[in-house]
């Protein structure tokens, strides 16, 4: 029989049983009764992890600088620094060929100043080579200046009683002293030889060439000759004058390339300068020299 005080439960859908989480029971077959315990409830709870403030922190800014690497950047201009290792030294291909063209030209101006370095040295030991023979020939040989004079001068072709131009003829004996007594001489050819009045050149010519031995007196004849000099009245005036008195002045210079000889041994060309003043009585070809003063200048090197 049934209990008539009895109420059935309120259905009522909203209404839901609570449950406490804490108070929540696994069943497990291993167990008695279907229960487990509070113990086995304990020992199969994960371990609850505390997360420091830092651990936060640090996995808060990884993943904003996630987010930020993520997100593309703005339009606009950038500089970008790379590390010096990094650097490849290879132009772009649009400068390829200007690259090639500035290289190879370096490469040609670093062996055309290597070649005129090169060439300074050398140039540098052959003067200091020179110097040093120069100066040793000076000490053992001590070369010394040759003489001159002139012994005898003919006259031709000078007419001073008429106005036309006149073509005269000198010829000059001089005489040349060599007076080491080491070292010959050579004269080559090349030489030259002038005579002037008052500055009026009248003729020219050239000197003979000829060797000469240490110790040695050699003369020579020199022929010089002038075409169609004008002379001005006064020049003339003077010509005759002179002539009068016996006293007609010339200067004579020559100019002749030399070489001095040791044995087989000769040494560079030198030029050597000769400088006369001479005084003969008449312009004929039976002239006598009156007076002379040759003086012989510095060898110099030529």
């Amino acid at each position: 029989m049934a209990d008539n005080n009895i109420q059935p439960w309120p259905r009522n859908k909203n209404i839901r049983p609570s449950v406490d989480s804490n108070d929540t029971i696994q069943r497990s077959p291993r167990s008695s009764g279907g229960f487990t315990t509070d113990k086995d409830i304990g020992s199969r709870r994960p371990p609850r992890h505390h997360q420091s403030v830092d651990s936060v922190d640090s996995t808060s800014s990884l993943y904003s600088i996630d987010s930020r690497r993520s997100k593309p950047p703005p339009p606009g201009t950038y500089h970008v620094q790379l590390p010096k290792e990094q650097i490849y030294r290879v132009p772009p291909p649009e400068n390829a060929h200007r690259y090639e063209y500035l290289s190879r030209q370096k490469h040609n101006r670093s062996a055309c100043r290597r070649c005129c370095c090169y060439s300074l040295a050398t140039l540098l030991v052959l003067l200091l080579l020179a110097g040093l023979v120069v100066g040793v020939f000076l000490l053992v040989c001590r070369p010394h200046k040759p003489r001159f004079s002139v012994s005898g001068v003919s006259v031709a072709g000078v007419n001073l009683a008429s106005p036309s131009p006149i073509s005269p003829v000198f010829k000059i004996k001089v005489r040349c002293k060599n007076v080491n007594g080491k070292l010959g001489l050579v004269y080559e050819k090349g030489s030259a030889v002038e005579i002037f009045h008052e500055g009026i050149k009248l003729g020219d010519g050239e000197f003979a060439a000829f060797e000469q031995p240490a110790e040695n007196v050699t003369v020579t004849v020199t022929k010089l000759r002038g075409s169609r000099i004008q002379l001005k009245s006064l020049s003339r005036k003077e010509l005759k004058d002179s002539e009068k008195t016996g006293k007609v002045r010339f200067d004579l210079r020559v100019k002749a390339p030399i070489r001095f000889r040791v044995g087989v041994v000769t040494t560079w060309t030198m030029g050597v300068t000769v400088d006369c003043k001479i005084t003969v009585n008449k312009l004929t070809s039976s002239a006598t020299v009156i007076t002379e003063d040759c003086v012989t200048r510095d060898i110099s090197l030529l």
